[in-house]
């Protein structure tokens, strides 16, 4: 009997554990998941700092080359630049684990993001994956957008042209840039989850 109890109570345990950590993962309409990381100089940034304002979550590994199309291109620092001139708060995480592909120390990254004239708000570090476990961050790039209100209003691919040539960019519809200028200007975004496509997030 006593086992009996004991057991029952581990399963109830188990299962409202597992309610917790879905509940606390990112869906469009809802809240998005609050988080705090440190970014590539030692300041720790978290989500309820940017109330009030458009964020856009960019997640990024420099060695896949889904990645290196937008920056080479210099379309990722375009739009980076377009929309933190519009008070946009804009983060690139990366949930690269330690000694996997896009894994590097703070000082590569800076002279990475300096050598692209990357003009992000900030470079996150999500070591253990958490965050992105959270977003369900699937490749890179894989971009979100959180409205002023704190709600998840984005959640997909950058464009919908999957490739690594450069050349189609200017052919794609760039789907974080449409539903940016959607939301700001008081409408619904047309297209909220499309598909990305990318590298694998290289977790730990």
């Amino acid at each position: 009997m006593v086992k009996a109890v004991k057991f029952t109570a581990l399963i109830i345990a188990m299962f409202s554990a597992v309610m917790l950590f879905a509940g606390d993962q990112a869906k469009i309409g809802e809240k998005a998941p609050a988080f705090t990381l440190t970014d590539t100089h030692g300041k720790t940034h978290s989500l309820a700092d940017f109330k009030g304002k458009y964020v856009v979550l960019e997640w990024i590994n420099f060695d896949c080359p889904f990645v290196v199309k937008h920056y080479e291109s210099k379309n990722m620092q375009n739009l980076q630049k377009k929309y933190t001139g519009k008070d946009v708060v804009w983060l690139t995480i990366c949930s690269s684990g330690e000694g996997k592909q896009g894994h590097y120390d703070n000082n590569t990254i800076n002279e990475k993001l300096k050598e692209r004239g990357a003009s992000m708000t900030a470079y996150l570090i999500d070591e253990d994956g958490t965050v992105g476990k959270k977003y369900m961050a699937k490749t890179t790039p894989h971009m979100y957008i959180i409205s002023p209100e704190g709600n998840l209003i984005f959640a997909g691919g950058i464009d919908n042209i999957k490739s690594t040539d450069t050349d189609d960019i200017k052919k794609s519809k760039n789907w974080v840039q449409i539903g940016l200028d959607e939301a700001m200007s008081g409408k619904e975004i047309t297209e909220k989850t499309p598909t990305p496509y990318g590298c694998s997030v290289k977790y730990k």
